[in-house]
């Protein structure tokens, strides 16, 4: 899932002081029976509407551990929850246990807002999805634990492309694509100059660097004798990535090719759009009226892998969630147990049941051969994530990767785009928050 990582004014200041306070936890020596007092859980509210039973479940043998500890779990919602969390982290009332969206690991744990993690306590932690956990590392030691994955595939009219092409089912590799694409533009964009065959908005940055990623090209690299980060989107590979992406939204995205992709998903459903590439529950999105979906177009939206250059699948980003402990908890051992309980096999068993993608490989293979999860599924053993690095959010903020995606389609040429970009990453990569 897109969680935008946004750093809160005076954030590395206030986590450090958090780290610095954090005490030891005097009933660590107790039985688990005569442990008491309460553990606070902070879960988005995903949990709350969509698995609950889960989260009942994980209280029930929590409980049967330690009896006397009430489970407070209190749900959030992403909109303010990164607000919230700081000022309870500044505070004395924090949980002891709070999900994040893989993408806001970087700042609580660069900032030492997160305990430790020990991974033997964790079911199938063997096999934990290599780019879930990436995000939970840093410097050799593990800050949290893999939740959930996210995968971005195509997601595309099945009516539009039998109508144009005879088939309704999604092109193999990009060159049967781009045909078929060519083809439904001709079919339906030739009364609607404004349709789209693929909608691929040019600040869709999350897309631009999966084609960088898929030419083995990457946006920064890490020096382990320097132990610097640099800026490599100049790189000939990451140029090639960067070319590929702008060339198809220049050739087949006839909107607003200055947009990013928040509403891609309400432009197929206004049929505007034959495809988007976009995360895999976005589908439900285009026809739920709820979501500004058109119902009209249920039964008639499909997924599919979504091809990349040199005949393989497109690397996708790694979406997702992760659990963690809160560093200022003197209750670190019970958060520690509660999220083994809740990200076990039961536990992720239980997502998997619901087409949630599973922390771990095993129990996502079976996903990759079901229909309803195979595209999604399949993308995220290769998944790629952005650098684990001090001064990225403060990239994402700038939004330096739009801009440079910006200045392209401008006419400026990625290689003079991809260089200043560079130049700018260096910078800030390396300076904290």
């Amino acid at each position: 899932m897109k969680r935008k990582l946004v750093a809160a004014v005076g954030a590395a200041t206030m986590m450090v002081a958090v780290a610095a306070c954090g005490g030891s936890d005097s009933d660590s020596s107790k039985a688990p029976k005569d442990r008491d007092g309460q553990l606070t859980v902070w879960l988005m509210v995903d949990a709350q509407t969509s698995w609950p039973e889960l989260v009942t479940q994980a209280n029930a043998e929590f409980n049967k551990k330690y009896p006397n500890v009430k489970v407070n779990v209190q749900y959030q919602q992403w909109g303010d929850k990164t607000k919230k969390l700081d000022a309870a982290l500044s505070g004395d009332k924090f949980p002891d246990v709070v999900e994040l969206g893989n993408t806001e690991t970087q700042t609580y744990i660069l900032n030492g807002a997160l305990g430790d993690i020990d991974a033997k306590k964790y079911d199938n932690s063997d096999t934990w999805i290599k780019g879930l956990k990436d995000t939970c590392q840093y410097e050799g030691k593990l800050y949290c634990v893999p939740y959930y994955a996210g995968a971005r595939v195509a997601v595309y009219n099945k009516d539009m492309f039998k109508s144009a092409t005879g088939k309704d089912t999604f092109p193999a590799t990009e060159t049967d694509l781009t045909g078929a694409l060519d083809k439904v533009g001709d079919k339906y964009g030739s009364e609607d100059k404004a349709f789209s065959p693929l909608y691929l908005p040019g600040r869709y940055w999350y897309a631009a660097m999966s084609y960088v990623a898929a030419y083995g090209g990457q946006i920064a690299t890490y020096d382990k004798d320097s132990k610097e980060w640099k800026g490599a989107l100049s790189s000939p590979e990451a140029q090639k990535g960067v070319q590929h992406f702008v060339d198809l939204v220049k050739k087949y995205n006839h909107g607003d090719q200055t947009k990013d992709e928040a509403d891609h998903a309400n432009v197929m459903a206004n049929e505007k759009a034959a495809v988007i590439y976009g995360n895999a529950w976005e589908a439900a999105n285009v026809v739920d009226p709820k979501a500004s979906g058109n119902a009209k177009l249920k039964d008639k939206i499909g997924t599919a892998a979504m091809p990349g250059p040199n005949g393989k699948t497109l690397p996708s980003f790694i979406g997702g969630s992760d659990l963690a402990t809160v560093s200022k908890s003197d209750r670190q051992d019970l958060a520690q147990d509660w999220i083994s309980l809740f990200t076990g096999e039961k536990g992720e068993a239980g997502l998997a049941g619901k087409d949630i993608l599973p922390n771990n490989t095993k129990q996502l293979e079976p996903l990759t051969k079901d229909p309803a999860t195979a595209a999604a599924a399949s993308a995220v053993p290769n998944a790629w994530f952005t650098p684990i690095a001090p001064g990225w959010a403060a990239i994402e903020k700038k939004e330096t990767i739009e801009l440079m995606l910006l200045d392209i389609l401008k006419g400026k040429s990625v290689a003079s785009a991809t260089k200043a970009a560079d130049a700018e990453i260096d910078k800030m990569i390396n300076e904290s928050s």
